[in-house]
């Protein structure tokens, strides 16, 4: 998908604005934990439409991510966070490759689930609470937040058989 440069940086901010207001405005509160684990709904949309945009916003709206997490729930949920940054850059580069949108998102599953079991393991977790605990919840908490994603650029990107055709 080719866009014009002001409208990836256009897109691309209000998608790091987002990134930051939902940890935190919502950090805690639209969410579980669990030990380790944790979980905000919808945290992960905004990386997940800026890997559309290509790496390098998927990069700035993922480290935006991990900057609000930062400063809301501390350092253990804020280096999860980080993992965001990883997952938007390949999920992007997945998606220069013309891999399908929705497609990509479930492949990133496994890979976002044991980046951030293993962040927990560098601060004392143990393996069980780090696979189990956090991996299980972080795979969940991709998966619906992959279903939003998917939805929201269903209605922002793809044309409905009820939409009129742009062609004159």
């Amino acid at each position: 998908m080719e866009h014009s440069r002001t409208v990836k940086l256009a897109s691309g901010s209000l998608l790091l604005a987002l990134s930051l207001l939902i940890p935190l405005a919502f950090g805690g509160f639209l969410g579980i934990q669990i030990g380790p684990g944790s979980a905000t709904l919808a945290s992960h949309v905004p990386t997940f439409l800026a890997m559309l945009y290509g790496p390098g916003v998927a990069f700035v709206v993922g480290l935006g991510s991990a900057i609000g997490f930062f400063m809301k729930l501390g350092l253990v949920v804020g280096f999860r966070a980080a993992m965001h940054i990883i997952v938007g850059v390949v999920g992007a580069y997945m998606l220069k490759r013309r891999m399908n949108f929705p497609h990509a998102l479930v492949a990133l599953t496994p890979l976002h689930a044991v980046l951030e079991s293993l962040i927990v393991v560098l601060f004392g977790f143990s393996l069980r609470d780090a696979g189990l605990v956090v991996g299980g919840i972080t795979a969940i908490h991709h998966l619906l937040d992959t279903t939003i994603a998917v939805a929201v650029w269903r209605l922002a990107f793809c044309k409905t058989p009820q939409q009129p055709s742009t062609r004159t």
